[in-house]
């Protein structure tokens, strides 16, 4: 056996006070400044309950061994088990996923759902990797971490670079280390293996039912808006498509390659099999080619930013032409991008609500296993906007009250959920 430490594939990213655990600081210190709360809550509410970082040795292909790093950070379990997705991505470090995972935690209590938050991740570009290697990824490191999880601890989820299959290997991982068939532990799995219908796009549906809610919050018809999507995954995709039952013209979409624009609207048909048939929207039949970085400042009444963190910064946020910006991704704006937009009247729908759908549907999913009953799809969907809109209701009420943006509306509102779990619990001695 050849033993081969190569360095990652990519260079590690550069963290700074800009980065995305900065921004979820920055937004739980202005939710703690605004409730009163003390230090010493704050520092509760801020510190990640436990992490967990893990070695993955990875027998490739050829027979060389390779190791990767992972971890996973439950930062929050005063409502409930952890609840987060498991990234595969380049960029994954520490720090990215505790802020994940603290984002985790308040959209859980946002939406009302009885869990805290987690997320995990390895820094590893799949693209790189074969399926047979991917399986061997993915195993690998729920054995390391499975003394963490569990239905009752803390449950994955997909993430950027993972999808079902991921979370049915490592669903079968954890069942046959236990012994047991354990469904619940992870959700966002394919559905003859315990999938809830309504899953896979769950995301994407809150995402457009809130921007829905928001276009006709400042007067905007749907059927009459122009879009611009960044991104074109398991989110993005979805966007773009429901966003066409609503007649809403996508102009642009981008994808991790570059970036296509249309003025009449992009057909979602052709565009899909597109990136079915070349895996990019880039040459899309019918569209001009378009720099990225451009979508994000387009003349449109709607902008989803739905691929990674911190995309709209200090340094675009000022050439930010939509009316209506609805976070699919988590993390896109920086807290001084949001300062820049709410003074330029940009209305911001802020991550922990507008792509809370998935881990709603995950929510539905893990009671259904629990149960051994599984819902049709009509009524997960239903559920799905019921929740959404409601939660988008009492955000705006939150904000109207309080004199809050959206952001702070709905963080302060999650915030005080946990504090006043933890605070009626106690703290064990």
């Amino acid at each position: 056996m050849t033993l081969a430490l190569d360095p990652p594939a990519d260079p590690p990213i550069e963290r700074s006070d800009t980065g995305p655990l900065a921004a979820a600081r920055h937004q739980l210190a202005a939710a703690v400044r605004h409730l009163g709360y003390d230090d010493g809550l704050h520092a509760m509410l801020a510190q990640a309950r436990r992490e967990m970082t893990v070695s993955v040795p990875l027998r490739r292909d050829d027979g060389t061994i390779e190791v990767l790093t992972g971890h996973r950070v439950q930062h929050n379990f005063s409502r409930g088990p952890a609840k987060g997705g498991v990234r595969f991505h380049p960029s994954v470090d520490l720090d990215e996923v505790r802020a994940l995972a603290m984002w985790m935690t308040w959209k859980c209590a946002l939406l009302d759902v009885p869990y805290g938050g987690a997320k995990g991740g390895i820094a590893v570009d799949p693209r790189r990797y074969s399926t047979q290697e991917l399986e061997r990824i993915a195993r690998r490191y729920t054995s390391e971490i499975s003394a963490i999880l569990g239905p009752e601890r803390d449950i994955p989820a997909p993430d950027i670079g993972t999808d079902e299959q991921t979370m049915a290997w490592m669903m079968d991982t954890y069942s046959v280390n236990r012994g047991v068939i354990t469904h619940g532990v992870v959700t966002g799995k394919p559905l003859n293996v315990g999938g809830s219908l309504g899953r896979p796009g769950a995301t994407s549906r809150g995402v457009v039912h809130v921007a829905a809610a928001a276009m006709a919050s400042v007067g905007i018809d749907p059927a009459r808006a122009t879009a611009a999507v960044q991104g074109y995954g398991k989110v993005g995709k979805g966007v773009v498509d429901f966003l066409a039952e609503l007649d809403t013209r996508v102009l642009a979409v981008a994808d991790q390659y570059g970036a296509v624009y249309r003025a009449a609207g992009i057909d979602p048909a052709v565009l899909a099999a597109h990136v079915r048939d070349g895996g990019s929207v880039v040459g899309c039949p019918g569209t001009d080619p378009l720099d990225p970085d451009e979508l994000l400042t387009l003349d449109v009444d709607l902008l989803v930013p739905a691929a990674v963190e911190g995309v709209l910064h200090a340094g675009n946020a000022p050439d930010v032409r939509a009316r209506i910006v609805v976070e699919g991704a988590n993390g896109p704006t920086t807290p001084a991008a949001d300062e820049i937009l709410g003074a330029n009247g940009v209305l911001v729908v802020p991550d922990i609500l507008a792509n809370a759908g998935g881990v709603l549907v995950s929510y539905f999913e893990w009671v259904q296993a629990n149960q051994a009953y599984w819902w049709n799809e009509k009524q997960v969907e239903d559920r799905l906007a019921e929740r959404m809109l409601a939660t988008w209701d009492a955000v705006r009420a939150y904000a109207a009250r309080d004199g809050l943006s959206l952001r702070d509306a709905a963080t302060t509102l999650a915030v005080q959920r946990v504090a006043d779990a933890h605070l009626i619990r106690g703290l064990y001695p």
